[in-house]
């Protein structure tokens, strides 16, 4: 039927063909496409939340973003294993991390959501790298830094942090600050 048209160089022409409908440039399969009829229907099921406890060390798999946007604790251990241990925080408004330090591991944050102030130094008593961070930031804490992490906007702080190896034992929720202070980890 188009066939007696010649090709136009302006795809943006209308009502003339871009290329020989019989085919179709090579560009896209013809209708009907096999899988289209034969794919059942799967209606849109809304979204259920994560069930967020310590998957580990199974191997393990989980959207990050939507399980630390999801965590309203303090902390809570996602994943523990032998070298490594994931771990969700939701630190309050005006709240911190606490200052802390790691002699024997290293530390892996990432901001997903909210923004913060990390201060960073050799000694509890001089902090002298001091950065802002926001939504996908990253921060690296080398073993043996002290370090604390502030919360300096107006919702909770959302981040996960890679130990390696753990730091917490297998399991590990705590509510509140309050709840991980009186656990004696810090």
């Amino acid at each position: 039927m188009h066939n007696n048209y010649p090709m136009y160089p302006n795809p943006y022409c209308p009502n003339k063909p871009m290329c020989n409908p019989n085919n179709n440039c090579g560009l896209y399969p013809m209708y009907p496409y096999p899988g289209w009829y034969n794919t059942p229907y799967q209606p849109v099921q809304p979204e259920q939340p994560l069930k967020l406890k310590d998957y580990g060390p199974d191997p393990f798999v989980i959207n990050i973003d939507k399980a630390t946007k999801q965590n309203e604790y303090f902390r809570l251990a996602l994943w523990t294993g032998t070298h490594l241990q994931v771990t969700l925080m939701s630190i309050k408004v005006g709240e911190s991390v606490g200052l802390e330090v790691h002699p024997e591991l290293d530390q892996f944050i990432r901001i997903e959501e909210g923004q913060g102030l990390v201060k960073i130094g050799d000694n509890e008593d001089n902090l002298d790298y001091v950065r802002n961070v926001y939504d996908d930031y990253i921060i690296i804490i080398p073993a043996g830094k002290w370090h604390n992490l502030i919360n300096t906007g107006s919702k909770p702080l959302k981040l996960y942090s890679i130990y390696a190896p753990p730091e917490h034992p297998c399991g590990t929720v705590h509510r509140t600050k309050e709840d991980a202070m009186e656990d004696h980890e810090y």
